[in-house]
């Protein structure tokens, strides 16, 4: 389900950022009207509804590989390149961008450092917000400006790039993006655990934070969420109960090892089965997990952040109500998809509402990644209004004064104190089809 459609069909596709730069200027300076930014257009259904008659200026035509030092371990890119492009271009010199994200071939680096995507593998990497060392943008009234460096000894002062980092396009529109790089691993390894039932596997995580080895990635999945995966990644893998899967990188003896060790931490767990990946099996399995928050044609896909601690609790409240759940366990950062019967807004706040609350009591919060536009005029798509949000809005009047970026689609609207927009009006019929 994509948002797109509720965005008026005109469309402007800049050739360069001077030709950027003058479009936003004569918009600011003329009829202001909503600007959309976009990329490969996978994330247009996340934050609130796309403003109506709004023209989207795509970036894709920016796709420039513009410095690439290997030697530095950095690259600058323009923002409309290609993810998957991006990928194979480093794949030639040995080097990645050690961040997942879904849909390389459709999405760009720009969209990707808007919406601040990652994967499993931010439990060792970080996120983009860890790799983006050098921006350049264009504001509202059409400026560019630069932040940052091409090399990471140059980078100094007030860290403006990470600001843009996860901005939705709300506050400029990115062109141009240098990036901090890792060399490939010479091997990787996965470690697909299934269990009996969640009992466990609070106290086995909590352990697996202690462990002598050094995981890049340790994803928990209940039953529902690893039969998806195993069959995605088209391999025979057990998913009858909840499943803990383990990533590890590095030279080959260096996982040899790390593996061992860690069949003998989880023996306190009593896994039911154990499967051991090598590539290039590890590939496919690495893209479903990387592909699930995406996969859905569900009613409604959440993002929760909490205590990792509380992770394997969440997911055993989420899956009695039906949904399916995939967690980053490491980093406590969970992403949920709502069971196919779920067809009313009652249904989705009914399952929403005590998840909210159980992520809150653990010093974190829940964000709608997408549903039907029609129910979120009524839901808290970014939670409950939070202390930091008065800096972020004097933050978009500063770059965005006349507010043609984006408006209203982040955290810029009027809400109630539950974060609901105050506009909603009536709630939406329901349907029964």
């Amino acid at each position: 389900m994509s948002s797109s459609d509720s965005v008026s069909a005109e469309e402007f596709r800049p050739a360069t950022a001077s030709e950027l730069c003058r479009f936003l200027k004569a918009n600011v300076e003329g009829p202001r009207r909503p600007v959309v930014p976009v990329g490969g257009r996978t994330s247009l259904h996340f934050g609130f509804e796309r403003p109506r008659l709004a023209t989207q200026v795509s970036l894709t035509d920016l796709s420039r590989v513009v410095d690439y030092p290997a030697r530095d371990m950095t690259i600058t890119v323009e923002a409309g390149l290609r993810v998957s492009v991006l990928t194979e271009q480093l794949q030639r010199e040995n080097q990645r961008l050690p961040v997942d994200i879904a849909q390389s071939y459709r999405a760009t680096i720009g969209g990707a450092i808007a919406t601040n995507t990652s994967g499993p593998r931010r439990f060792g990497h970080g996120t983009l917000r860890d790799c983006v060392i050098g921006v350049a943008a264009a504001d509202a009234g059409g400026r560019l400006f630069r932040a940052g460096g091409r090399v990471v000894k140059n980078v100094a002062g007030y860290d403006l790039c990470k600001l843009l980092v996860g901005s939705l396009g709300t506050l400029a529109v990115l062109t141009e993006v240098t990036l901090r790089l890792r060399p490939l691993p010479e091997t990787e390894t996965l470690v697909w655990c299934c269990f009996d039932s969640m009992e466990n596997l609070g106290g086995l995580l909590d352990r697996l934070n202690t462990s002598e080895t050094r995981p890049i990635a340790i994803e928990l999945l209940d039953a529902r969420a690893a039969r998806h995966v195993a069959a995605e990644s088209r391999q025979t893998l057990p998913s009858s109960g909840p499943v803990l899967c383990v990533g590890y990188e590095g030279v080959r003896e260096e996982c040899r090892w790390q593996v061992q060790q860690l069949q003998r931490e989880l023996a306190v767990g009593r896994p039911r089965q154990i499967v051991i990946l090598e590539p290039p099996e590890t590939t496919a399995l690495w893209e479903a997990l990387t592909e699930y928050p995406t996969f859905s044609d569900d009613p409604l896909s959440f993002q929760a952040s909490l205590l990792p601690s509380a992770t394997a609790e969440f997911v055993r409240k989420a899956a009695a109500f039906g949904v399916s759940v995939q967690a980053h366990a490491g980093n406590g950062v969970l992403v949920g998809h709502l069971p196919e019967e779920t067809i009313t807004l009652e249904d989705v706040q009914r399952i929403l509402m005590p998840l909210q609350q159980f992520a809150r009591s653990h010093a974190g919060s829940l964000i709608i990644l997408q549903c039907q536009e029609r129910w979120k005029p009524h839901l808290p798509v970014f939670g409950p209004p939070q202390p930091a949000w008065c800096l972020m809005r004097k933050l978009k009047q500063t770059f965005d004064p006349h507010n043609p970026l984006n408006p209203g689609v982040f955290i810029d609207r009027p809400m109630t104190d539950e974060g609901v927009s105050v506009s909603a009006g009536q709630p939406p019929e329901t349907t029964t089809a």
